[in-house]
């Protein structure tokens, strides 16, 4: 905790604050999220796709021919870098960009055959490394964990551009 505090010489000095990393909900996510996609990583390398790719083969595999902008919101990342994911995609013959026939400007992404049929073998991979995961859990504490993080992404997302108080 920050404040004063006085030594055995009688003189003030500052206290440092103290915030275990053990004792934040931050990291306490972080480090599940990694250790979450360290076992993800595990299961489809062999199939030959990266993280990175994954995130981008997920959305369109529930909405295929997005916009390369919806693909970033889906995805949870910033343009350039889906940009740069979808170069690598395009390269492996996992996606082809259409460009959009209402706005050239844009183009839209399309899964190829190929990656089509990668949803049913690694879909159950994502699976059961959340079955790992959660051994042991009962499904009502799953159910909240999950309503959880999603109040707490909705809370951080209302913050977003306030400074500190």
């Amino acid at each position: 905790m920050a404040g004063r505090q006085t030594n055995a010489g009688g003189r003030k000095r500052k206290m440092r604050f103290s915030y275990p990393a053990a004792q934040s909900v931050g990291h306490q996510v972080r480090w599940t999220h990694r250790a979450l996609q360290r076992a993800l990583e595990l299961r489809i390398r062999p199939y030959g796709i990266t993280p990175g790719m994954w995130y981008f083969l997920r959305a369109l595999w529930e909405a295929d021919g997005l916009s390369q902008r919806e693909l970033s919101e889906r995805a949870g990342t910033a343009e350039p870098t889906t940009v740069t994911a979808l170069d690598a995609m395009v390269r492996r013959g996992l996606v082809v960009r259409v460009q959009n026939k209402n706005d050239r400007r844009k183009s839209n992404i399309y899964l190829t055959k190929p990656a089509r049929e990668l949803r049913e073998l690694l879909l159950p991979q994502a699976r059961e490394v959340n079955r790992a995961a959660t051994t042991g859990l009962p499904a009502a504490e799953i159910e909240a964990l999950k309503r959880t993080l999603t109040k707490m992404r909705a809370n951080l997302a209302t913050t977003r551009g306030k400074g500190a108080r």
